[in-house]
């Protein structure tokens, strides 16, 4: 899912301002985008990076991939980032409810859920990877 997601950000990337509308960018980075500014397209192809690297780490940890370094420590660390963001989702709600809008309430359910499938893949493979 993180390579998918990775994936969706070139995808918005090439899509430009409407892309970055649809999906939830706040409306300077529309503007900066639509301005052909190179601002928006270095903050997204950051997320990728970020997205990408860690849809390795998932690869390596289902053994698909050679062992990457640190590999249990990325793993959990991914897992806590993805979960906390999803998390995030109530105290916003709670704290600035104007903030709420579909995007963050359906990017929160995806984070948790990818966060949890991290978390739950990597305790199955805990052991395994130990041994590696």
């Amino acid at each position: 899912m993180s390579t998918v997601a990775a994936f969706l950000h070139i995808a918005i990337i090439i899509g430009g301002p409407d892309w970055y509308r649809f999906f939830g960018a706040s409306p300077n980075m529309v503007l900066l985008a639509g301005q052909e500014s190179f601002i928006p397209t270095v903050r997204t192809f950051g997320i990728f990076i970020v997205l990408f690297i860690w849809g390795l780490y998932a690869f390596s940890g289902a053994g698909l991939l050679i062992r990457l370094p640190l590999l249990k420590v990325a793993l959990v660390i991914i897992s806590i980032i993805y979960i906390v963001r999803g998390l995030l989702l109530f105290p916003i709600w709670i704290i600035k409810p104007e903030f709420i809008n579909h995007l963050i309430i359906w990017s929160s359910i995806v984070c948790l859920i990818v966060g949890c499938a991290y978390a739950i893949g990597t305790r199955q493979v805990w052991i395994d990877i130990s041994k590696k």
